[in-house]
C-alpha cells in the first residue's frame, strides 16, 4: 500500500510537470521548443500567442455573459472547457464552483473534476478537499461510476490513521445507494471484494511459519467477511450473477450452505421479471420515459423502498428536466420513506433542475416545515423561489400564498401581539406590494384579480385577531380594484361581516351591493331582503324593498333597451338583404329587356353594358349562388373572392353577336354545384387552391384517395368556366372525410389547402374550425422575427439543440407566403423552458428573434354597433387587385357591388389581425349606379 501512495504521488508529479510543459509551449518559452529552426520556433510561437490571446477574449466574454445572466447553462459548459484547455487551475476551479452551486452536473462534468483534482492532490490536506468533493458528488444524482471512483480513490488513502475503516464506509455507502442496479451494481460487489481479498493477502502467515491466535483470529474473521460479501451478493438480482455464483463455488472451500443456494435460485426468479424492463430501457432511445415509468410502476407493486427509490433515481439521472417525475418521486418520499435527509435532498435537487415549476418550490416549502427545519432556512429557500423566473403570474400567487400559509401555522393567536404576528402581517402587504410592481410589470397583470391573498388577510384580521376594522379596509381596497360589480364579492364581505362584524355594517354592505352590482342583482337584492325580514325594523324593510325596486326597474329597463337595439339591428340587417334582393331581381330584368330591344341607337353601349355585366356576375360569384337557391360559400371562401377582383388583365371587348351568344352560352353550360347537405358527415369542403389548377377532380380525387373512396369531386365554376379555388369533396364512408380532414394545411401547387368539415353556415352561423390551441402551452414555442427565408429544417437545426423538437410550424399567408413567424413543439415543459432562456434573442440570418412561451391572445370579436352609430365601429372595405391599390385610387369595381358588411376580424395562427381603422364620418348608403352609369364615368375620365 505504501507503493501504492507512492506511485500516487508520482503520477500527479508527472501530471504536473506535463501541465507546466504545456503551459510553457502555449506561453512559447525557447527551452521547450524542440528540435526544430528558429524559423519554425518563432511561427509555432507566433501561432500560440494568437490563439492565447484569442482564449482569453472568449474566456472574458463568456464571463461578461454569465455575470448578465447566470442561468445560462451552456455558456458554463463553454467557459469550463476553455479553462481547462489553458490550463487555469484556480478559475478552473470558481467556475466549476459557480456552476454546481446553480445546477447540479451531469456525470461526465463531475468526473472530469474529480480527475483533475485528484491529478494535483499529493498532500494529506488536499485528498481530504478531494473527498469533500467526492461527497458533493454522489450527493446530486445517483450514480454508480462516480461510487465506483470514490470507492477506489479511497483506497490510495489507507496507509492514513482509520484508512482500511473509511474504504469499507465508502463501500457500504455505495452498495447502499446502487448496490441494488441490475446493470451496473455487480461492478461494486466485485471491487469490495478485491478490496477485502487484498486484505486477506496480506494477513496470510509467512510460508511455513505458525499463525498466531490473534493471526489465526484475523484470518478467520476476514474469510468471513468475504463469506457474507458473497452470500449478500447472491441474493439480490443482478446481471451476469451466474459467474458470481460460480466464482464463489471455485474460492470457497466449504460447500455453499442450501439457504444460500434457496436465495441465489430466488434471485434469478427475480432477474428474469426484471429483464424486460432492463431491455426495454437499453433498446429505447433517450428520454425513455414511458419506459422507466412502465419499471416504476412494476416496483410501486413489487413494494420494496430500496428499490423504488433506485429506480425514480436512475429515471432522473436521465430525465432531469421533467418536473412531473420529480413531483411524483417527492411525494412518494413524503408519504412513505419519511426521512429527514433524504427527502429534503431530493427536493432540493427538484427545484435546482427545474427552478421554474413553482409546485415543486411548495412542496420543498412544506417538507421543511414538515422536518422542523428553522425559519431562517425556510425564508431563504421562499427567497430564491421568488427569484426562480416563473412563466406566469399565477405562479407568484401561489408561492407567496404557500409562504403565507407557512407563517400563519407560526403564529400563536392566543397572544395580542407577537413577533410572528408581526411578521405575518408584514409578509402580507409586501405580497401585496410585489404583485403590484414586481409581477404587473412584467406579466401586464398581478396575475390575482380577484385578490385572493387580501381575502385571506381580511380573514386572518377577522377570525383570528378580532381586527374587524382592519379587515374592512382590506375589502374596501379590494373593492377599489374593480371587483365592486361582482356580486359573489359582495357577498365574501358579507359572509365575513356576518360572522364576525355587525347587522350595521352588513345592511351597509348590501345596500351597496345593490347599487353596485351589474352581473346578478336579483342575488344581492334577495340577500337585502333576508336580512331585513330577520333583523331589520320597518323602516329598515321599507328602505330595503324601495331600493331593490328601484334597482331591478332600471336593470329591466336597460334589458329591454338592450333587446330594442338587438332587434333594430336585426331587423335592419334583414331589410338591407331585402334590398339587395330586389335590387338584383331588378338588375336581371334590365338585362333581359336592354337584350331583346332590336335597333337601339345606343348598341355599342348596350354592348359594353353586357360586358360589365359579365364582368359582375363573374366577381361576384357568392350572389349568384344565393340568387339560384345553391350553397352559400363559408367564410374561407369568402376570402379566396376577394382576390378575384383585378387579378387578371382584361380582354379586349368583342362586338360581334358570336360572341355575345358564346358568352352567353358558356354561362349557360357551367354547371351549378348543388350540395346535399344530408351528405355533411361524408363530405369535406377543400378551399384556397390555385385558380389556374388544371382539372382539379382529376388532381383532388387522386390526391384524397388515399383517405379512402371518392365517391365524388364537385369544384366551383365561374361563370366564365374558371376555377374559383374551392370544392366538395364527397367520400364513400365518413371515417375517410374524418381522415381527410388531416390533409389540411397540406401545401398543393404553392397554396396551403384548407380541408374543414362540410358545414350550413347559415344554419351554424357561430361554426368556426381552427386546429391549433388557443390556450396557454407550456412545451410549445412561439417565435417572432424569422427571415422570410428560413426554412423548417433550418429552424430544426437550431432548436433540436435544446431538446427533442416534435414539431414545427411556420406561420404562412393564404399564398403560401411565410410570415416570420414559428411554433416549436417540445416533448415537454422542461426542454421548452430551457429553450426560452438559450434561444430568446439569437441571431439567424441577420435577424434577431424573440421566444416565448406559446401562449396566443383572447380571440375578441368586436360588439355589434348600435343602429346609427355603425360608422363608428366599422368602416368601408376597401376590395384591391392583386397588385394592391393602384395609383389613381380609384377601385376599378362598381359601388354598388361593393360590399357594405364588415365580417368580424379574424385570427389566424394565434394572432388577432385587426380590420382597417373605422372612418369618423357619418356612415351614408352610397347612391347606386347602374352599368351605363358606370361606364360613362370611366370613359368620361
Amino acid at each position: 500500500h505504501k507503493m501504492a501512495a507512492a506511485g500516487a504521488e508520482a503520477a500527479a508529479a508527472v501530471a504536473e510537470e506535463e501541465e507546466q510543459k504545456h503551459k510553457r509551449l502555449l506561453e512559447g518559452d525557447p527551452e521547450s521548443g524542440g528540435d526544430s529552426d528558429d524559423e519554425g520556433d518563432s511561427d509555432s510561437s507566433g501561432d500560440g500567442e494568437d490563439e492565447e490571446k484569442e482564449n482569453e477574449a472568449e474566456i472574458q466574454r463568456l464571463e461578461e455573459q454569465l455575470s448578465i445572466n447566470a442561468f445560462d447553462y451552456n455558456c458554463h459548459l463553454d467557459l469550463i472547457k476553455l479553462l481547462r484547455q489553458e490550463g487555469e487551475l484556480v478559475k478552473l476551479r470558481r467556475a466549476r464552483q459557480k456552476m454546481s452551486e446553480l445546477f447540479p452536473l451531469t456525470e461526465e462534468i463531475w468526473l472530469d473534476w474529480l480527475k483533475d483534482e485528484i491529478k494535483m492532490a499529493s498532500e494529506s490536506s488536499e485528498r481530504e478537499k478531494v473527498y469533500e468533493l467526492f461527497e458533493r458528488a454522489v450527493k446530486d444524482y445517483i450514480c454508480p461510476e462516480i461510487w465506483l471512483e470514490y470507492a477506489q480513490y479511497s483506497i490510495g488513502g489507507i496507509g492514513q490513521e482509520g484508512g482500511i475503516e473509511r474504504v469499507r464506509s465508502i463501500f457500504e455507502r455505495a452498495l447502499t445507494a446502487v448496490g441494488l442496479h441490475v446493470t451496473k451494481g455487480t461492478a461494486l460487489w466485485e471491487a469490495y471484494r478485491e478490496f477485502e481479498n487484498a486484505i486477506l493477502e496480506t494477513a496470510q502467515p509467512a510460508p511455513g511459519s505458525v499463525p498466531l491466535p490473534e493471526q489465526q483470529q484475523m484470518l478467520c474473521s476476514q474469510l468471513e467477511k468475504i463469506h457474507t460479501l458473497f452470500r449478500r451478493q447472491l441474493g439480490i438480482p443482478l446481471l451476469d450473477m451466474e459467474a458470481s455464483y460460480a466464482e464463489y463455488e471455485e474460492w470457497s472451500e466449504d460447500p455453499i450452505p442450501e439457504t444460500i443456494i434457496k436465495n441465489y435460485k430466488k434471485a434469478l426468479q427475480q432477474l428474469e421479471k426484471y429483464k424486460p424492463y432492463e431491455e426495454a430501457l437499453l433498446s429505447a432511445e433517450t428520454p425513455k420515459l414511458a419506459e422507466y415509468q412502465a419499471y416504476i410502476d412494476f416496483e410501486m407493486k413489487t413494494g420494496d423502498p430500496a428499490r423504488i427509490q433506485l429506480i425514480y433515481e436512475r429515471a432522473l439521472a436521465e430525465n432531469c428536466l421533467v418536473p412531473d417525475l420529480w413531483a411524483r418521486y417527492n411525494q412518494y418520499l413524503d408519504r412513505q420513506l419519511k426521512v429527514k435527509e433524504l427527502v429534503l435532498s431530493a427536493h432540493d435537487r427538484a427545484v435546482r433542475n427545474c427552478p421554474w415549476t413553482v409546485g415543486l418550490w411548495i412542496r420543498y416549502l412544506l417538507a421543511l416545515e414538515r422536518h422542523s427545519v428553522d425559519h431562517c432556512t425556510v425564508s431563504e429557500i421562499f427567497e430564491k423561489a421568488l427569484n426562480a423566473g416563473f412563466i406566469q403570474a399565477t405562479d407568484y400567487v401561489e408561492i407567496w400564498q404557500a409562504y403565507l400559509d407557512y407563517l400563519r401555522r407560526r403564529v400563536d393567536f392566543t397572544q395580542d401581539s407577537s413577533k410572528e404576528l408581526e411578521e405575518l402581517r408584514s409578509a402580507f402587504a409586501r405580497a401585496v406590494e410585489y404583485l403590484k410592481q414586481e409581477v404587473e410589470e412584467r406579466f401586464s397583470e398581478s396575475g390575482d384579480p380577484s385578490c385572493t391573498i387580501m381575502q385571506n388577510w381580511a380573514r386572518v384580521e377577522a377570525r383570528l385577531c378580532n381586527n374587524m376594522q382592519k379587515a374592512r379596509e382590506l375589502w374596501d381596497n379590494i373593492m377599489t380594484k374593480g371587483n365592486a360589480k361582482y356580486a359573489n364579492m359582495w357577498l365574501e364581505y358579507y359572509n365575513l361581516e356576518r360572522a364576525h362584524g355587525d347587522t350595521q355594517h352588513c345592511r351597509k354592505a348590501l345596500h351597496r351591493a345593490v347599487q353596485c352590482t351589474s352581473d346578478y342583482p336579483e342575488h344581492v337584492c334577495e340577500v337585502l331582503l333576508t336580512l331585513e325580514r330577520i333583523e331589520g325594523t320597518l323602516e329598515d324593510w321599507d328602505a330595503a324593498v324601495q331600493k331593490t325596486e328601484n334597482r331591478l326597474a332600471r336593470v329591466n329597463e336597460q334589458r329591454v333597451k338592450a333587446a330594442e337595439k338587438e332587434a333594430a339591428l336585426a331587423k335592419l340587417e334583414e331589410e338591407k338583404a331585402e334590398q339587395r334582393k330586389q335590387s338584383r331581381a331588378e338588375k336581371k330584368a334590365s338585362k333581359k329587356a336592354k337584350k331583346n330591344r332590336p335597333g337601339d341607337k345606343r348598341k355599342a353601349e348596350d354592348d359594353d353594358e353586357g360586358e360589365w355585366g359579365q364582368e359582375e356576375e363573374a366577381e361576384q360569384p357568392s350572389k349568384r349562388h344565393k340568387g339560384d337557391g345553391d350553397v352559400l360559400p363559408t367564410e374561407e371562401e369568402m376570402e379566396v373572392e376577394t382576390g378575384l377582383f383585378g387579378r387578371s388583365a382584361p380582354e379586349k371587348p368583342d362586338h360581334s353577336p358570336n360572341q355575345k351568344e358564346k358568352a352567353s352560352t358558356s354561362r349557360k353550360d357551367v354547371p351549378k354545384v348543388l350540395h346535399d347537405s344530408s351528405k355533411d358527415n361524408v363530405t369535406v369542403f377543400v378551399s384556397n387552391l390555385s385558380y389556374t389548377m388544371a382539372e382539379p377532380q382529376v388532381k383532388l380525387r387522386g390526391l384524397f384517395e388515399s383517405c379512402g373512396e371518392v365517391a365524388e369531386v364537385r369544384p366551383v365554376f365561374s361563370n366564365k368556366g374558371t376555377f374559383r379555388g374551392y370544392c366538395y369533396v364527397e367520400f364513400k364512408e365518413e371515417k375517410s372525410a374524418l381522415q381527410a380532414l388531416g390533409l389540411d394545411r397540406k401545401v398543393v401547387e404553392g397554396r396551403p389547402m384548407f380541408v374543414s368539415p362540410c358545414v350550413d353556415k347559415n344554419k351554424n352561423p357561430d361554426f368556426k374550425v381552427f386546429r391549433y390551441s388557443t390556450t396557454l402551452e407550456k412545451h410549445k414555442l412561439f417565435i417572432s422575427g424569422l427571415p422570410f427565408s428560413c426554412t423548417k429544417e433550418e429552424l430544426e437545426d437550431v432548436c433540436k439543440a435544446h431538446g427533442n423538437v416534435k414539431d414545427i410550424r411556420l406561420v404562412t399567408n393564404r399564398a403560401g407566403k411565410p410570415k416570420g413567424l414559428a411554433y416549436v413543439e417540445y416533448e415537454n415543459e422542461a426542454q421548452a423552458s430551457q429553450a426560452v432562456l438559450k434561444m430568446d434573442g439569437l441571431t439567424i440570418k441577420e435577424h434577431v428573434i424573440k421566444v416565448a412561451i406559446s401562449n396566443p391572445p383572447l380571440r375578441r370579436l368586436p360588439d355589434k354597433p348600435e343602429p346609427g352609430r355603425a360608422s363608428q365601429f366599422a368602416a368601408p372595405r376597401q376590395i384591391y387587385g392583386a397588385r394592391g391599390k393602384g395609383r389613381t385610387q380609384l377601385s376599378m369595381m362598381p359601388r354598388a357591388l361593393q360590399r357594405q358588411n364588415h365580417p368580424a376580424a379574424k385570427a389566424e395562427n394565434g394572432v388577432l389581425q385587426n380590420s382597417p381603422a373605422s372612418s369618423s364620418e357619418p356612415s351614408e348608403e352610397p347612391k347606386q349606379m347602374s352599368n351605363a352609369d358606370f361606364a360613362r364615368m370611366l370613359l368620361k375620365e
